[in-house]
């Protein structure tokens, strides 16, 4: 008992490490070291990411005030050539067309200019609007004259649309000092923000531009909301607003906890001959939550890699050795069976298994061609059995088969059904006159015309038995059935093959045509018993006739259904 139960464990033992164990085995020895590697570079790339993201953020943070500067001077620029011109060109007419005729188009965040006088009064400006209005009360309009310098003011709200607008002084006493004008450009908060798009769109970070007072100027696109709000309303930059806009320095960076808990490190440069700061602040866990997912994502994929290796470990056991032989059996047992035409396709075997499949479908293929040879005797007599050999055309059985199911078909959709009976006139006397050689010959060109007038007109032509032929015409009416009928008999005769004993002198045909319109209540053998009637009724008019049958159904009170015409 102890030796049975021991050969039983050690044959589920020898199926526990049959070839698919085997190969799983062998290919995690070939991923392991594969995911210990890659663990350590997604390790490493993380760190590479993090301090390249760190580094762009602080080029493109610098690139942006470095615009702004760039900005500012040309306002600067401009201001002081305007004051050179009020101060060289005379009288405040002159010097306000050289002033509206300067305005430079290149730099399309500079609204308007204007030139004040001493007392406050607006004497000239690009929008005629403002002229005449009082700027006596303005900081940046007395602080230009106390400082004869530049001056730059904090955010404000203009008066004529209500647009947001910073205001850049220059007095004309900077370069004349006789003079008491003062040179005022408006600039557009909007095209400011422009320059700050680079810094938007980006996960973890925000940007904004604040005037020394710490009201918001300008900011990225996605940032627009705050444009006009104060630091302290602002929750990702209010616990630093007051350290921010009262340093000392140029430049600087701070590290702060925001009241939501997230850890934000923030850089800020001042724009030179300003007020104004450049504030960058990046949330640090949103920034890299993006290389924290490529990570997350990476070590997915690595996991969905080693499944597949395992899974492709089994697939290479089952396709490259267990498939193959059950299909092997398979075909085997099939062909014990009786099922001749089984084949080993061993084209997607191994090539071990290529020679016994080769083999295999050898021994069959005999089988097999004797049986395509039985099959195509019976498709060639199936055909003869429809074909009637002398005329070419379909016999009274293939004819029959083609009415029946043009029968139906008119019936479905509902279309007009013609037959036509043809007969060959006096052919038992052109039998007895000219023999039974020529006869058939006639027959068989009368077949051949036949069959081309049915490929003219769709039609579908038969020897109905004897020197009698049929010509089944689907959706065709009586008129034009009638009008076939006659190419019919006309192309008969123009065959001009001598009759002797016909009053004719030639072979011709007698046509009966009938038409119809098939329904429940009706059959195919109604069309021809009329196709018949007609053909009788023409035989009896003298012969090379066609002869058209009404084809209507009545019905009296005595009996069934009869034809009438």
């Amino acid at each position: 008992m102890l030796r049975f139960s021991f050969s039983r464990k050690r044959v589920k033992l020898k199926k526990f490490l049959g070839i698919r164990a085997r190969l799983v085995l062998l290919a995690l020895i070939l991923v392991a070291p594969l995911m210990l590697v890659r663990a350590r570079s997604l390790a490493d790339e993380r760190a590479r990411q993090m301090a390249a993201a760190s580094v762009e953020l602080t080029n493109l943070a610098q690139h942006s005030a470095n615009t702004l500067k760039e900005v500012i001077s040309s306002v600067e620029t401009v201001l002081k050539s305007s004051a050179y011109i009020r101060a060289s060109a005379g009288g405040i007419g002159r010097s306000c067309d050289i002033l509206r005729a300067s305005v430079p188009a290149n730099l399309p965040w500079i609204r308007n200019l204007m030139i004040v006088g001493g007392d406050g009064r607006v004497q000239c400006s690009t929008l005629n609007a403002l002229v005449g209005q009082d700027l006596s009360d303005r900081g940046y309009f007395r602080k230009a004259l106390q400082t004869n310098d530049f001056v730059f003011s904090d955010f404000m709200i203009a008066k004529f649309d209500h647009k947001p607008i910073m205001m850049a002084a220059y007095p004309v006493s900077a370069i004349d000092k006789g003079a008491d004008s003062v040179i005022l450009a408006s600039v557009d908060l909007d095209w400011i923000s422009r320059f700050m798009n680079n810094l938007g769109s980006r996960p973890g970070i925000s940007a904004a531009l604040v005037d020394g007072t710490g009201i918001v100027l300008a900011a990225p696109e996605d940032q627009a909301g705050t444009v006009g709000r104060t630091l302290n309303t602002l929750p990702t930059l209010s616990p630093i607003a007051e350290a921010i806009l009262g340093a000392d320095h140029a430049d600087g960076s701070l590290s702060f906890v925001t009241p939501d808990g997230s850890e934000r490190a923030v850089n800020f440069s001042r724009i030179a001959g300003t007020q104004s700061r450049l504030i960058v602040s990046v949330n640090e866990a949103e920034m890299s939550a993006a290389i924290n997912r490529e990570i997350r994502t990476a070590y997915l994929q690595l996991l969905l890699v080693c499944l597949f290796v395992l899974l492709g470990a089994l697939i290479a056991a089952e396709k490259l050795i267990i498939k193959p032989i059950e299909t092997i059996t398979t075909m085997a047992r099939r062909f014990g069976q009786g099922e001749w035409t089984e084949r080993a396709a061993h084209g997607r075997l191994p090539a071990e298994f290529v020679p016994l499949a080769r083999a295999f479908n050898a021994m069959a293929a005999q089988l097999t061609a004797r049986e395509r040879e039985l099959i195509a005797t019976n498709d060639r007599l199936t055909v003869m059995a429809s074909i009637d050999m002398l005329s070419g055309l379909a016999n009274r059985r293939g004819f029959q088969s083609r009415l029946d199911f043009e029968w139906m078909k008119s019936q479905q959709y509902d279309s007009e059904l013609s037959l036509m009976m043809i007969d060959v006139d006096h052919f038992k006397l052109f039998n007895d006159t000219y023999g039974h050689p020529e006869g058939d010959a006639c027959l068989s060109r009368i077949g051949e015309t036949l069959a081309a007038i049915a490929a003219e007109t769709m039609g579908f032509a038969g020897r109905y038995g004897g020197e009698e032929f049929c010509l089944l015409l689907p959706n065709t009416d009586g008129a034009r059935a009638l009008e076939i009928g006659e190419i019919v008999r006309a192309a008969v005769q123009d065959l001009a093959m001598p009759h002797a004993t016909s009053s004719h002198q030639t072979v011709t045909v007698s046509v009966g045509v009938a038409s119809t319109r098939p329904t429940a209540a009706q059959r195919p053998g109604d069309l021809i018993e009329a196709a018949d009637a007609a053909l009788y009724a023409a035989k009896h008019r003298g012969r090379n006739a066609v002869v058209d049958h009404g084809f209507v159904r009545i019905t009296d009170g005595a009996g069934p259904m009869a034809l009438a015409s």
